[in-house]
């Protein structure tokens, strides 16, 4: 039997005119997850499972929406040929970095309009968005994309002892060669940030906004490394120092793996590693400086407070009722009645 005919289907089912892809169910399970685990966290500070599934509901459009224009972008000279595939985010092509950016800005909004820290709740969300990058990548897995360089069959076997359910979908038709399971790698890395982030957030040291500033140079780290064994990474054309200065730090890889394919007439800077070096250099120097100005007193532990009431969360709830029954009461009181003229 070829490994070809052990292919995953990536259409789980039609229902009439309607096609459901794997990609999207899988999606949809990381969103799920992902919001399983912020419901349960945000209980300890008073937060209600509805602020959470309202942030889903609208970071997940805004995710997608960002992604797809990011990944569009940087592929402008195919779509403008095809149009019609701008939209066809079932075939994967979502950046994650653009996700990112499209969740982080409906989550500010969201945020500020209820009266919280961005900070605080971005903290609560960051194994959320690690868990669903952790589910989200066997999508690609399905959908044979976002895959490394070639690979022996013997190496997936042999030296990564994967099974064949994996191992087969590693092959691709189109060049017969098995590849690097980078969906796997990064997955793997992922689930080693969220056991960091569940230890670190319990620390008595952790200010607000450093466990969101720890997924992202976790993540950005791993996604750095993993990059450069993609054969398919956006890039474009940066100054040679620029793609010198990658190739030196991506280098301590070589030691096991070879680089994956660029193709030096599309670009000699893959846009994620460059993304990935200036986000940890952006993270660390915020949580030097939010650290040395003071603008990080509160720590992760310390209740969340709503800055519009100035009660901690989950407090109004509580006050509400209160606030209801007495003012019935002073309706049903015969000297807070006006006479009837």
């Amino acid at each position: 039997m070829t490994p070809i005919s052990l292919l995953i289907d990536p259409i789980a089912f039609k229902l009439g005119p309607i096609t459901v892809h794997w990609y999207g169910i899988i999606l949809g399970l990381g969103a799920l997850a992902g919001l399983v685990l912020a419901i349960r966290e945000g209980k300890r500070f008073g937060l209600s499972s509805d602020f959470f599934m309202d942030i889903l509901l609208l970071g997940v459009p805004s995710a997608i929406l960002a992604a797809r224009a990011y990944f569009v972008l940087f592929k402008w000279d195919y779509y403008r040929e095809h149009p019609g595939e701008i939209l066809a985010i079932w075939n994967g092509g979502i950046a994650i970095y653009g996700a990112l950016i499209g969740a982080v800005i409906s989550a500010v909004i969201y945020c500020r309009v209820k009266g919280y820290s961005f900070w605080r709740i971005a903290d609560i969300c960051a194994p959320s968005l690690l868990i669903g990058q952790i589910i989200g990548r066997w999508g690609n897995f399905v959908n044979q994309e976002a895959y490394g360089g070639p690979v022996t069959k013997r190496f997936l076997t042999g030296e990564l002892h994967l099974p064949d359910w994996i191992v087969n979908q590693m092959y691709v038709e189109k060049d017969g060669l098995f590849h690097h399971p980078t969906f796997l790698y990064e997955s793997l890395w992922n689930v080693l940030g969220i056991v960091l982030i569940f230890v670190l957030r319990r620390r008595p040291w952790v200010r607000a906004g450093e466990m969101f500033f720890t997924y992202l140079i976790w993540y950005s780290i791993g996604r750095f490394f993993v990059e450069g064994l993609r054969t398919d990474s956006l890039a474009f054309q940066g100054p040679a120092w620029l793609a010198s200065l990658m190739d030196a730090l991506w280098s301590p890889m070589t030691a096991m793996f070879q680089a994956g394919f660029l193709d030096p007439n599309y670009g000699n800077v893959r846009s994620s590693q460059l993304i990935a070096v200036l986000t940890v250099l952006a993270c660390a120097i915020l949580i030097a400086v939010r650290r040395k100005a003071g603008w990080s007193l509160e720590r992760y532990s310390d209740p969340i407070l709503n800055r519009k009431t100035g009660l901690p969360a989950g407090a109004e709830s509580e006050t509400a009722p209160a606030v209801s029954a007495k003012g019935k009461e002073n309706q049903d009181d015969p000297q807070n009645q006006n006479p009837t003229v």
